[in-house]
């Protein structure tokens, strides 16, 4: 018997917590929660005994790996897992997984949502423009990148994709049209969606270069990281641009972009909201302890990220 320890500054919700408890009661391991915690002593001091920890966009860090003396695995309940320190893990013999594709529907909904409320000035009152026959960029064809390119096709989005590591025919049997290149993406698509992770080659990689060489009338849609986006770069291309868009799921570091005159060009919610919805945080939540479950009955890695 384990013990795991689901553990979130921002909870899951209600539902989700419950179906978790289920799913671990169904097994022989147990369940302990540290929810709405404000101070990272409170889960160093509640990971000392756990052997698995559940996590939502929670740092976990070298020191709290190292607080988890009994620690074997870490879960993030989503996609991105950069709020894990990976080479911690390792070194600690701590096993790292996501729940990859949990809340790819969610996010993708997002985007649409963003592209039509900055397409219609954000329901200002003002007249907008509709996205029915506008190019749609995709940057990353992974689970979320493709169920926003079929909601942009069935949208009546022309779609192009790029991934350098998805075979263009792959894509063409979704009717999505492959490009040779991020570059290609920018300079001719209206509409530009990002979906990659933050590594060392995409930290800032969207930057004046491409901004710049976008189409008029160009919205950035940006639900992957923000670390993706030089805001620098941003701000410089929308202070010379008033053509120019940008929604966001992350409110910007960058204080320039408070300026009033680029005021309902850009647009934040306060908090991340891409896997803010109760069917991601269940779906999510349930996989995390299934997969903890698996690794603890039959020593299943299949989602390992380190």
């Amino acid at each position: 018997m384990s013990k795991i320890l689901l553990a979130t500054e921002k909870p899951f919700a209600a539902d989700a917590v419950q179906k978790i408890k289920n799913a671990v009661a169904e097994s022989r391991h147990t369940l302990e929660t540290l929810e709405s915690y404000t101070d990272q002593q409170e889960l160093k001091e509640a990971i000392a005994d756990a052997e698995a920890l559940i996590i939502r966009s929670d740092k976990v860090d070298r020191a709290i790996i190292e607080a988890g003396k009994q620690l074997k695995i870490i879960v993030r309940a989503g996609a991105g897992y950069d709020n894990v320190d990976l080479a911690a893990a390792s070194e600690n013999n701590v096993v790292v997984m996501n729940t990859p594709g949990q809340n790819a529907n969610a996010v993708a909904e997002l985007v649409i949502g963003f592209m039509i409320f900055q397409s219609r000035k954000q329901f200002n009152g003002s007249s907008g423009t509709e996205i029915r026959g506008k190019k749609l960029g995709i940057v990353g064809y992974g689970n979320i990148g493709r169920l926003v390119a079929q909601a942009g096709k069935s949208l009546g989005m022309e779609v192009v994709a790029y991934d350098k590591f998805v075979e263009a025919s792959v894509m063409q049997e979704k009717g999505i049209h492959p490009s040779g290149s991020i570059e290609d993406i920018f300079s001719t698509c209206q509409y530009v969606s990002l979906h990659i992770p933050v590594v060392s080659e995409s930290k800032g990689a969207v930057d004046y270069h491409l901004l710049s060489s976008m189409p008029k009338n160009a919205m950035l849609i940006n639900t992957a990281r923000q670390e993706v986006v030089n805001e620098q770069d941003l701000l410089k291309v929308m202070m010379e641009r008033k053509d120019f868009t940008f929604v966001s799921d992350f409110m910007p570091k960058e204080a320039g972009l408070n300026d009033p005159s680029l005021a309902g060009r850009w647009f934040a919610p306060v908090k991340k909201m891409g896997a803010q919805t109760a069917e991601a945080n269940v779906n999510a939540g349930i996989a995390a302890a299934r997969q903890i479950i698996r690794f603890f009955d039959s020593g299943d890695t299949t989602f390992r990220v380190n």
